[in-house]
C-alpha cells in the first residue's frame, strides 16, 4: 500500500471517528434534552399537584345546598340558600337531558379520557394568534374540575391544574357520575345552581319532568346564561336551542323530525315574578332560630329539612284576612291605603303548635314582628286574667261590685288625683262580676283589682305566660302594661286548655341532608291553675260573644270565648277568642301609636278580622262544646243580683260556681263598698 493510500485511509478514518463522535455527542444532548424534560416535567407536575385537592371526596359530593321549610302538611313554605341547589340522582335524569349537555358542551364526552386533544390544540392556535386566551377547550370533565376545586380565572396555571385534576377524575368516577357532578353543580342563571333548580326555576316542574325542548333549551344556558335567558332574550334562547338540538341532530342522539318537533313546540315557561311569600313573617322566625342555634353554615349550605307547626292554608286565610279588616278601617276613616297595621297569631289550644302568624301588611316594607315582638297596652284585653286570679281567691261570677265613680290619689296627675272612668261614662250600681266582665265595665274591674291585691294578680298573670314586665298599680286593671300579641295568646290558652299553659312552638323537626334528626319538639304542658277556675272565667267569655262587646263574632255559630280589648285614645284594638281546640288573637293599630280614629274599639277594628280568619278555617270543623270539669256546678241566678233563683223565675241564667262554694239564698255574696279606699 502507498504512502498516498495510507494517507488518504487514515484521513478517511479520523473523518468517521469525528462523525460518530458529533452523532453520539448530538445523541447523548438529546437524551440529557429528554431527560431535562422528562425531570423537569416531572418537578412541575408535582409542583402543580402538591396544592392540588384530593379527588377522594367526589365520592362523597356534599356541594352547598338549599335548607327547606315545610308546613304541617309537608308542604314547601320557603328556602333559605347562598346557592339555589336541590340535588337529584343522574338516573332521575331523563337522557334528552344527558345528550343534550353532552352534544352542547362535549360532543367526544363518552369517548375521551377527561381531555379532549383536538380541542385542546385547536384552541392554542386561537389563542397564540391572539396573544391572550380567548377561547377555551373545557370538557364536562374539567368543568367539573373547575368548578368543584378551582377559581375561573383565565390563567395558564390553573389551566395545567384544571388538566391534571380532569385526568385523575377521568380514572377516578365513570362517565355518568362525572355527568352526575356537572349537572348538579352547573350555573343555570337567575340563580339555580343545578338541573334540579333550574328545571324548577324556569319551568315549575322537577328535572325527571323535563321534555326534549325544554332539555335541550337549559343545555344552551351554560356558555352564558344571562344572555340566553328565555326570560330576558328569548330569540336568543330559540337561537341557542336550536344549536343544541342541530348538535344532537349530528352526534346522533335524536333524528331531523325530533329536532323540528321540539323546536317547533311552545315552551311554558314560569312566571318570572317573584314566589308570594304569605309566611313571610314565620318564615324570619324560623331563620332566626336556625342561625342563632346552628349557625349560618349550616342553615344555608347543609340542606336542612325544617319541618313546622304552620298551616299554608290557614296562613293564607290569615293574611286576607287582615288586608280584608285593615282596608275596611282604612276606607271608614278616610284614611290612605296600606298605613294601619295589623296582627294575628293562631294556635293549638292543647299543644300550643302555632298555625298562622301574621307581623304586619308586607314584610318586604317592614320586617317588625307585630305579633312578637311589639309591646303594646292591652286595655281591656288584660281583664279576664284579673277576674281569673279573683276567682281564684274566692270571689265568683255573682259577687257584686258597685259600679260607681271612684276618686284615687296620682301625684302624676295634674291635680293630684285620678278619676278613672267606664268607656260610656255611666254607672251601673251594684254589678255582678258576670255583667262586669261582659260588658268591659272599667271601675268595677279597678274595684276588684284592689280587692285582691295589685301584687297578687300580677303574679297571677305572670303564671298564665305574660312575660313582659307588668305595672304594679290600679290602672293594671285598665290593661296599662305593655305586652306581646303571642303573650296574650299564651295566657288566654290557658283558660281554653283546662287551666294548663303550653309554650308556643313552630318547629316540629329538623333533619339535615342524610336524615340525622336534629332536634324534635315535645309539647310542654304546665296545669298553672285549677281547671274548674279556668272554665268559670271561659264560661263568661262566652257570654262576652253572645252578648257583650264581642258580640260582632257571633255569627260564626259555633261555641267561642273571647274578650275585646281598646285603649286611650282608640290606640289599640285587640280581639282574642277560641274554642276548644283553636285560639286566634287580633291586634290593630298604628306604629306610631296614634289613634285609630272614633269608635274603633276592639269589637270594631279587631274582632272582624278575627271572624273572617276562623270562618274559615273551621268551616270544615264539626262545632265543639266546653267541656265542664269535674267539681262544677250550674245554678240558676237573677243575672242582676246574682242570687240564686226559683224554676218559677222568668229572665234568669244558670250561672257556675264551685260545688264547694255554691252560694246561699240569703247571702249577698259581694263585699261590702268601701268608697273610702278610693278617696
Amino acid at each position: 500500500m502507498t504512502i498516498r493510500r495510507r494517507i488518504k485511509l487514515s484521513i478517511e478514518t479520523d473523518g468517521e471517528i469525528k462523525k460518530l463522535s458529533t452523532l453520539f455527542a448530538i445523541f447523548l444532548g438529546l437524551i440529557i434534552i429528554i431527560l431535562f424534560v422528562i425531570v423537569g416535567g416531572t418537578i412541575i407536575y408535582y409542583a402543580l399537584t402538591l396544592d392540588l385537592p384530593s379527588i377522594d371526596t367526589l365520592k362523597d359530593y356534599r356541594p352547598s345546598i338549599a335548607s327547606r321549610v315545610y308546613d304541617d302538611n309537608n308542604e314547601l313554605v320557603d328556602e333559605f340558600f347562598l346557592e339555589d341547589r336541590k340535588i337529584v340522582k343522574i338516573e332521575e335524569v331523563p337522557k334528552v337531558v344527558h345528550y343534550a349537555f353532552v352534544a352542547s358542551e362535549d360532543s367526544r364526552f363518552y369517548q375521551h379520557q377527561g381531555l379532549d386533544f383536538q380541542s385542546i390544540f385547536r384552541a392554542m392556535f386561537k389563542n397564540f394568534e391572539a396573544g391572550h386566551i380567548v377561547q377555551g377547550a373545557s370538557t364536562i370533565t374539567q368543568q367539573v374540575a373547575k368548578m368543584m376545586y378551582l377559581s375561573p380565572e383565565k390563567k395558564y396555571i390553573r389551566k395545567l391544574k384544571e388538566v391534571i385534576l380532569a385526568y385523575k377524575i377521568d380514572k377516578y368516577l365513570s362517565k355518568d357520575e362525572i355527568l352526575n357532578l356537572y349537572l348538579n353543580q352547573i350555573y343555570l342563571g337567575h340563580g339555580t345552581y343545578g338541573i334540579e333548580s333550574a328545571a324548577l326555576g324556569y319551568f315549575g316542574k322537577t328535572a325527571k319532568e323535563l321534555t326534549l325542548p325544554e332539555a335541550a333549551l337549559l343545555a344552551g344556558l351554560p356558555k352564558a346564561p344571562n344572555t340566553y335567558s328565555p326570560f330576558l332574550y328569548f330569540d336568543k334562547a330559540k337561537q341557542r336551542q336550536a344549536y343544541v338540538l342541530a348538535r344532537m341532530v349530528e352526534d346522533g342522539y335524536i333524528s331531523k323530525e325530533e329536532m323540528d318537533k321540539a323546536f317547533a313546540a311552545p315552551l311554558q315557561l314560569r312566571s318570572m315574578k317573584p314566589k308570594d311569600k304569605i309566611a313571610a313573617y314565620f318564615v324570619e322566625n324560623v331563620r332566626r332560630y336556625v342561625q342563632e342555634k346552628y349557625g349560618a353554615d349550616v342553615l344555608y349550605k347543609e340542606g336542612l329539612s325544617i319541618y313546622t307547626t304552620l298551616n299554608l292554608s290557614a296562613q293564607q286565610d290569615a293574611r286576607d284576612a287582615v288586608e280584608k279588616g285593615l282596608t275596611e278601617l282604612e276606607e271608614r276613616q278616610k284614611y290612605e291605603r296600606g298605613l294601619v297595621q295589623g296582627a294575628l297569631f293562631s294556635m293549638d289550644v292543647k299543644t300550643g303548635a302555632i298555625r298562622a302568624m301574621v307581623g304586619g301588611r308586607d314584610f318586604n316594607k317592614s320586617e317588625f314582628n307585630r305579633a312578637t315582638q311589639s309591646r303594646r297596652q292591652a286595655g281591656s284585653a288584660f281583664k279576664p286574667l284579673i277576674y281569673t286570679a279573683a276567682f281564684d281567691k274566692g270571689l265568683n261570677p255573682s259577687t257584686r261590685f258597685v259600679d260607681s265613680p271612684i276618686v284615687i290619689e296620682d301625684p302624676t296627675a295634674e291635680d293630684g288625683l285620678w278619676k278613672p272612668r267606664n268607656f260610656d261614662e255611666k254607672f251601673l250600681g251594684p254589678t255582678t262580676m258576670r255583667t262586669a266582665l261582659v260588658q268591659s265595665r272599667n271601675i268595677v274591674t279597678i274595684k276588684i283589682l284592689q280587692e285582691i291585691g295589685v301584687d297578687y294578680a300580677a303574679s297571677y298573670a305572670t303564671n298564665m305566660g305574660i312575660s313582659s314586665p307588668i305595672t304594679r298599680t290600679l290602672s293594671l286593671a285598665l290593661g296599662v302594661s305593655g305586652v306581646t300579641l303571642e303573650e296574650l295568646v299564651r295566657a288566654y290558652d290557658v283558660l281554653a286548655n283546662q287551666g294548663k299553659k303550653v309554650t308556643p312552638y313552630f318547629i316540629k323537626k329538623i333533619v339535615d341532608r342524610t336524615g340525622n334528626v336534629f332536634e324534635e319538639t315535645k309539647v310542654q304542658t304546665e296545669q298553672v291553675i285549677d281547671p274548674r277556675i279556668a272554665f268559670m272565667t271561659s264560661y263568661i267569655m262566652r257570654d262576652v260573644v253572645e252578648s257583650g262587646t264581642g258580640r260582632r263574632v257571633k255569627s260564626i255559630g259555633r261555641p267561642v270565648a273571647g274578650k275585646t280589648g281598646t285603649t286611650n285614645d282608640f290606640r289599640d284594638a285587640w280581639f282574642i277568642g277560641f274554642t276548644p281546640s283553636l285560639i286566634t288573637g287580633v291586634w290593630v293599630g298604628f306604629d306610631q301609636e296614634i289613634s285609630l280614629g272614633k269608635q274603633e274599639v276592639g269589637g270594631r277594628a279587631a274582632a272582624p278580622i278575627w271572624l273572617y280568619f276562623m270562618e274559615k278555617v273551621l268551616q270544615n270543623v264539626p262545632a265543639e262544646t266546653f267541656p265542664a270539669p269535674e267539681g262544677i256546678v250550674f245554678i240558676k241566678v237573677d243575672p242582676k243580683t246574682g242570687r240564686p233563683a226559683s224554676e218559677s223565675d222568668k229572665g234568669t241564667i244558670y250561672e257556675c260556681f264551685l260545688d264547694s262554694a255554691q252560694p246561699s239564698e240569703k247571702s249577698d255574696d259581694f263585699p261590702e263598698e268601701k268608697e273610702d279606699i278610693f278617696r
